[in-house]
């Protein structure tokens, strides 16, 4: 016999666990603000909080007839090549319609088109240290064309591989980001591979 549930929620505190009582903007550019808060946390201690805000972006996982499509590229902060799904935000739209971005995204980076766009869920991929979201949509019906890399992504290839093959990836190592990882996840939780 299973143990009953026992709902441990804490119950609504007007008191925060947390108050910023001061912001600094540490650095800045086109694609991210580094910030350090002074905080006060519940039981009245001050510390430090030091985290990154970055725009949301969208990861789509594109899938058709029975084969997933990735994409590689150099990643400077780990100094390494990384397989991973399409992905990307726009620093010139930042509030872009999630959807729209991610259409965008996978032509820019596969040159595939989706005639079925269905987003599947939303991941918060480092939340301790970053304030982005990752949007996911599951891509099918795609048709193939032209992608648009950026100047920044003149490094992007791409490939095709079974859903085994991508498990397979996932388990030995091969493929080792997280939003990627948990992407498939949801698919597979939605029944959807």
């Amino acid at each position: 016999m299973h143990p009953s549930f026992i709902d441990e929620t804490p119950k609504h505190d007007p008191q925060p666990d947390i108050v910023t009582v001061d912001s600094t903007e540490v650095y800045s550019n086109r694609w991210m603000t580094v910030r350090e808060d002074k905080i006060r946390r519940r039981d009245g201690t001050a510390g430090l909080y030091g985290y990154v805000d970055k725009p949301d972006f969208v990861m789509i996982l594109p899938y058709d007839g029975g084969l997933v499509h990735l994409v590689q590229q150099f990643r400077y902060p780990i100094r390494s090549r990384q397989w991973e799904f399409p992905q990307g935000s726009w620093d010139n739209r930042p509030d872009a319609d999630t959807e729209e971005l991610a259409r965008g995204e996978l032509k820019e980076e596969t040159g595939l088109t989706a005639a079925s766009l269905v987003r599947i869920g939303t991941i918060y991929p480092l939340y301790g240290t970053v304030t982005q979201r990752c949007h996911v949509y599951f891509a099918t019906d795609l048709t193939a064309g032209d992608s648009r890399l950026e100047h920044e992504e003149q490094d992007l290839i791409g490939q095709a591989v079974s859903v085994d093959e991508l498990q397979r990836m996932i388990l030995d190592g091969d493929l080792q980001d997280s939003g990627t990882i948990a992407a498939f996840a949801l698919a597979r939780l939605r029944k959807l591979l």
